[in-house]
């Protein structure tokens, strides 16, 4: 029978295969959007304070690879600048504020501040993404989806909902674009991003991933979870203590949110778990 096919595993032996190929695919067969101009991307001036010297710097920024309306160029390049400038401000920003910090927390910190899902948020935050130019009509029901996220998680889910990564990618070349407008300034840069990017997260709001929530408490405890991997049948995500199910996690579209979610909320049932053992770990 096909239930017989599925096996227990302990969280780390998780197959978490990448679904950026499904992503591409998915994209290959995305039909033409709708013909109508963005807003004008003064508006984009009047949003971040900033007026480039250098106007097609802007269009630039907000030129999506999918755009074939001119021949602009996309902003992937001025996304991979912006990615390095922005790294490179706010670990310099952790680095003078937290002196004591050690570098594996700095790095933790930082990269809660800069990955997808923070950027994603900070887009959408400023309504960027209605100035982008673009042939993609599969974003709209994304960022609608992020929406519907964000209301169920005001602040960073750490992992369990899925940002659109166009977001964060059309933050990031608008900061490169902005470096480059500043003569590479990075002190100018930062008057701007750190704006932006309001409000930041400290090390007193920073949080764990669900996943390594979820084993620290159970490595705590002496136990050893495992899960059910049904992603590939349901979208799920079962986690179990001792043959018992304690989290339970669905997200058909990536594998990774799945877990995050399972972990989650067997974290939260965990201290159930313990208490009706008894506290004695298993």
């Amino acid at each position: 029978m096909e239930e017989d096919q599925d096996i227990m595993v302990s969280l780390k032996n998780l197959d978490l295969e990448d679904q950026a190929q499904k992503d591409d695919s998915e994209s290959a067969k995305e039909s033409e959007c709708s013909d109508a101009p963005p807003p004008s991307l003064a508006e984009v001036e009047e949003i971040t304070g900033y007026s480039f010297r250098n106007k097609e710097l802007l269009r630039e920024a907000f030129t999506h690879g999918s755009y074939k309306a001119d021949d602009c160029k996309s902003y992937e390049r001025l996304e991979y600048l912006g990615d390095s400038v922005l790294n490179h401000l706010v670990a310099k920003l952790h680095y003078l504020s937290y002196p004591d910090m050690a570098p594996g927390e700095l790095t933790r910190l930082r990269a809660a501040n800069v990955d997808t899902e923070a950027l994603a948020r900070a887009a959408l935050k400023y309504n960027l993404h209605k100035f982008l130019r673009h042939q993609k009509p599969l974003l709209q029901r994304q960022i609608q989806e992020f929406m519907e996220g964000i209301e169920q998680y005001p602040s960073h889910s750490y992992g369990m909902i899925d940002p659109p990564k166009v977001l964060a990618d059309l933050l990031e070349s608008l900061i490169g674009a902005i470096f480059i407008d500043t003569d590479s300034s990075m002190d100018s840069t930062w008057e701007v991003v750190e704006r932006l990017l309001q409000p930041l997260i400290t090390p007193e709001n920073l949080k764990l991933h669900p996943v390594a929530k979820f084993n620290e408490a159970c490595q705590k405890m002496g136990l050893k979870p495992q899960a059910k991997d049904l992603w590939n049948k349901t979208g799920e995500i079962e986690i179990y203590i001792e043959n018992e199910l304690i989290g339970r996690g669905k997200y058909k579209l990536k594998k990774m949110i799945a877990v995050n979610r399972a972990a989650d909320d067997a974290y939260k049932n965990l201290f159930l778990f313990e208490k009706k053992d008894g506290g004695n770990g298993g």
